[in-house]
C-alpha cells in the first residue's frame, strides 16, 4: 500500500472515530457511522444491527439514500437468522457479494425481482470489539460488481475502528433504559403501595402504566376461579368498554402471556396475523399493544394491558417496564386481596358476634374482659363500662386445671369446655357451660368465652336424680318383699305346673325391675366418679352361662334363637360380679327386643392380651350412623327410624359400667343387616388367682344366688 493511500487512511479512520466516539446515544452512533461508510465506501443503502451479548439483535439503523426508516422486530429477527448478515454473524468473516442474484446468502426480498430493483452488489462485514461480536454492518449498491475488494479492506478497516464506540454506546444506551426503568418502577411502587384497598390499588397500578408508558388506553384483567380472564380495572380513552370483558382461558394474545409469562408487545395490530378478534375491544381503535403478566409468588394472577402509545410506537423498554409494573403489581393485589378476605372475615365475626343467641365475652391473656355481646351484657346484668373493668375469673370460677395456670392450654391452640357458675350483677347465680379458645380479634391475639345458660338442664338431671333415688329408696324394700313372698310360694306349691309357671314369670319380672332399679343407683354413682368396691374373679364362661339362664325364658317366648360363640378357652375374669352380669343381660335383653321372632342371637368372646373382648350381635334393623354414639346417652331411645320403649338408660348402664372397669363398649352397625355391640373386661391377673385358690380351693364361684 503506497504512502499516500495510507495517509488517507489513516486520516479516514481517525475521522471516523472522531465522528462515532463523539456520541453516546447509540442511534446517533450508528446513524454516524453508516453515513461515513456510505461515504467512503459507497452504496445506495445500508444498514446496522446490533446485537447484545447472547447474539439477538437489539437495535438497528436502516437507511435509504438520505433517509432512515424504523426496523421491525420482524425484519431484524429474519435478517440475522436467515440472510447475508446472518451468515456473517456465524462466521465472524467479512463478506462481499459481487451479484446478490447468484449468491444463496442473500435474503430476497420482493423487491430483489428483475422487473422491480434487480441484482445488486453488496458488502457485509461484523463488527468485533474485544473478540465480542457488537453488530453487523451491511452496504448495498444496486448495481452488480459495484464494490470490489478494496471497497471490502476499507469497509473491514471501519468497523474495526468503529466496534468500541457501538460497543460503549450499546452499553450505556442499556444502563440508562435500566436506569429509566428503575426510576418508573421506584416510582410506581411508591404509588401503588400507598393503599391496600383493592379499588386504590387497582387504580394506582393503572395511572402508573400510563404515565410509565404514554399511552392513551390501559387494562387490568385477573385469573378467575375457572382460568378465565376477566378485566377488572380500566383507565383512559373509551376505557368502559374494557370493564367486565371475558377471555376464555388460553385464547388470544392475552392467554398466550398468561401461559409463557412473558409479555408481549404488537407494534401494529393490522399487521400481525396473532392479534385476534379476543383481543379487541369495543369503541376502540387499536393500533399498537404491549400486554405483561401481573405475577405472584411465580404464578401469572393477571394481565396489564396497554393499547396505543401517543407517540405512535413503543419504546424498546416498554415491555421491561410493563412487566416490572406486573410484578410489583401482583405483590400488591395479592396483599390487597388478603386484606379483603381478613376484613370480610373480621365483618362476618362481628356479625356472627352480636347477632349470637349465646353471651360472648373476649378477654386479653391476662383474662381482662376487653368486649361483649349484647347477650352477654342482658345475661350477667353489668354495663359494658362495668364489664371493661372486670376480668372473667371475677364472675365465674375458672376451671384453670383445664385452661392452665397461664391459658398455656389455649396457647397450644386447643380449645376447653367445662362448666362453672356465673356471679350476675344482681347477686343471682346461673349455671353455665364455658366454652373457651383463641382467636384474633380487632387484629388483636384474645380469648373467646362462649356461655350456654344450663340452667334448665341442672334443673332437669336435679329432677331425674331425685327420681332415681326416690325409685331407689321407695320401690327398694317393698320390691324384696315380693321376692322373698315368690320364693316362699316356690316352695308351697311344688306340685302345681301351672302356678310354678306364673311364679317363673312373675319372679322373672321382678328381677327385671330390681335389675333396673340397681342400674339407676349405678349410673348415679359411676356419674360422681365413685369407684369400683367389690371386685372378685370368675370364670368368663360361669358368667356367660348365669346370664343366659336370666335371658332365656324371654328369648324363647319371643321364638329366638340364643347361641354361643367361645373362641379359645374361658379366662378368669377381674370383674364386679353383679355389675357385668346386668351388662350383659341388658344387651342380651336389647338385642332381643329389636331382633324379630325366629331372629338370631349371638354371644361371643375371646381373648386379646389381658383383655376379654365380647360381642352380642343380633340381625335386627341395624343402627343409623347418626346414632351410634347418641344411644349410649342416658335417657336416650332412638333406633333407626323408631323410637324404642323403656327409659333410655341400659346402654349408658352398659358403658360407665364397663368404662368403670378400665374397658370400652361400642357398636358397629348398618341399617338393614343388624348390630354388634363389642366391650372389654379385665382378665385376673395370677396374683389374684393364686389369692383366690387360698381361700375357696377352687376356681368356680355360686355367687349368683343373690342376683334376680
Amino acid at each position: 500500500m503506497s504512502t499516500d493511500r495510507t495517509r488517507n487512511l489513516l486520516e479516514l479512520l481517525i475521522k471516523v472515530n472522531r465522528e462515532v466516539a463523539s456520541a453516546l446515544d447509540l442511534r446517533t452512533v450508528l446513524q454516524r457511522l453508516l453515513f461515513a461508510a456510505m461515504q467512503n465506501v459507497g452504496g445506495e443503502r445500508g444498514s446496522i444491527v446490533v446485537l447484545n451479548d447472547l447474539g439477538k439483535p437489539v437495535d438497528a439503523t436502516i437507511v435509504y439514500g438520505s433517509t432512515f426508516h424504523e426496523q421491525s422486530t420482524q425484519q431484524l429477527r429474519e435478517t440475522v437468522e436467515r440472510g447475508l448478515a446472518g451468515w456473517v454473524v456465524s462466521n465472524r468473516q467479512p463478506v462481499l457479494v459481487p451479484d446478490t442474484s447468484k449468491d444463496e446468502r442473500w435474503l430476497r426480498r420482493a423487491d430483489d425481482a428483475n422487473e422491480q430493483s434487480g441484482a445488486k452488489s453488496a458488502i457485509c462485514v461484523p463488527l468485533l470489539a474485544r473478540d465480542k461480536l457488537v453488530g453487523v454492518l451491511t452496504l448495498v449498491h444496486s448495481v452488480p460488481n459495484a464494490f470490489n475488494d478494496e471497497h471490502l479492506e476499507l469497509m473491514t478497516a471501519i468497523a474495526d475502528q468503529a466496534s468500541i464506540a457501538v460497543l460503549n454506546a450499546r452499553l450505556y444506551t442499556e444502563s440508562q433504559r435500566t436506569a429509566r426503568v428503575m426510576s418508573a418502577l421506584a416510582e410506581s411502587a411508591a404509588a401503588i403501595n400507598k393503599s391496600l384497598e383493592m379499588q386504590d390499588v387497582l387504580r394506582h397500578i393503572l395511572n402508573q402504566a400510563m404515565q410509565a408508558l404514554q399511552v392513551e388506553t390501559v387494562g387490568l384483567a385477573l385469573v378467575d376461579p375457572n382460568g378465565d380472564l376477566v378485566f377488572r380495572a380500566s383507565a383512559g380513552q373509551n376505557s368502559g368498554n374494557i370493564m367486565d370483558k371475558r377471555i376464555p382461558a388460553g385464547v388470544g394474545l392475552a392467554g398466550k402471556v398468561i401461559l409463557e409469562g412473558r409479555g408481549i408487545v404488537v407494534q401494529n395490530v393490522k399487521q400481525d396475523s396473532a392479534f385476534s378478534a379476543e383481543d379487541r375491544f369495543g369503541g376502540i381503535q387499536m393500533r399498537a399493544v404491549v400486554i405483561a403478566p401481573i405475577q405472584s409468588h411465580q404464578k401469572v394472577i393477571g394481565i396489564i394491558e396497554a393499547i396505543n402509545p401517543t407517540s405512535g410506537t413503543f419504546d424498546a423498554d416498554a415491555t421491561l417496564v410493563l412487566a416490572g409494573l406486573g410484578s410489583l403489581a401482583g405483590t400488591t393485589i395479592e396483599n390487597a386481596r388478603m386484606l379483603e378476605k381478613m376484613q370480610d372475615a373480621h365483618h362476618h365475626y362481628r356479625e356472627l358476634f352480636e347477632d349470637s343467641i349465646d353471651p360472648i365475652f373476649i378477654t386479653d391473656w391476662a383474662g381482662k374482659i376487653i368486649e361483649a355481646n349484647r347477650q352477654a351484657v342482658a345475661f350477667c346484668g353489668f354495663t359494658i363500662e362495668q364489664l371493661h373493668s372486670m376480668s372473667m375469673d371475677q364472675m365465674h370460677e375458672v376451671s384453670w386445671s383445664k385452661v392452665g395456670t397461664d391459658f398455656e392450654v389455649l396457647r397450644a391452640g386447643k380449645d376447653v369446655s367445662y362448666e362453672s357458675v356465673l356471679l350476675k350483677q344482681d347477686g343471682g347465680k346461673s349455671p353455665v357451660e364455658i366454652h373457651l379458645r383463641r382467636v384474633e380479634f380487632e387484629e388483636s391475639d384474645s380469648l373467646q368465652w362462649i356461655l350456654r345458660n344450663i340452667t334448665e338442664r341442672k334443673e332437669l338431671d336435679d329432677l331425674r336424680d331425685d327420681m332415681i333415688h326416690m325409685i331407689y329408696h321407695d320401690l327398694r324394700s317393698p320390691l324384696a318383699n315380693i321376692v322373698s313372698s315368690i320364693d316362699m310360694l316356690n316352695v308351697m306349691v311344688e306340685q302345681d305346673a301351672s302356678v310354678l309357671a306364673m311364679l317363673q314369670i312373675a319372679a322373672h319380672s321382678t328381677g327385671r325391675i330390681q335389675r333396673l332399679i340397681s342400674s339407676l343407683l349405678d349410673i348415679s354413682r359411676l356419674e360422681s366418679a365413685q369407684r369400683i368396691i367389690v371386685q372378685k374373679p370368675i370364670l368368663a364362661s360361669d358368667l356367660i352361662a348365669e346370664a343366659m339362664r336370666d335371658v332365656s325364658p324371654s328369648i324363647t317366648g319371643r321364638h329366638q334363637t340364643l347361641v354361643t360363640n367361645m373362641i379359645g378357652k374361658p379366662p378368669l375374669l377381674w370383674v364386679d360380679l353383679d355389675m357385668t352380669h346386668r351388662v350383659i343381660i341388658n344387651l342380651l335383653e336389647n338385642a332381643s327386643k329389636f331382633t324379630l321372632s325366629d331372629g338370631k342371637i349371638e354371644l361371643g368372646g375371646e381373648v386379646e392380651g389381658e383383655w376379654f373382648k365380647m360381642w352380642v350381635r343380633d340381625n335386627g334393623p341395624g343402627i343409623l350412623p347418626s346414632d351410634r354414639e347418641r344411644i349410649f346417652e342416658k335417657f336416650t331411645r332412638v333406633h333407626g327410624k323408631e323410637r324404642a320403649s323403656g327409659l333410655g338408660i341400659g346402654l349408658s348402664f352398659c358403658r360407665l359400667a364397663i368404662q368403670a372397669h378400665g374397658g370400652k363398649i361400642w357398636v358397629e352397625s348398618e341399617p338393614g343387616k343388624g348390630s354388634t355391640f363389642w366391650f372389654t373386661l379385665p382378665i385376673s391377673d395370677k396374683a389374684q388367682t393364686g389369692k383366690l385358690l387360698r381361700q375357696t380351693g377352687r376356681l368356680e364361684l355360686k355367687e349368683f344366688g343373690n342376683i334376680p
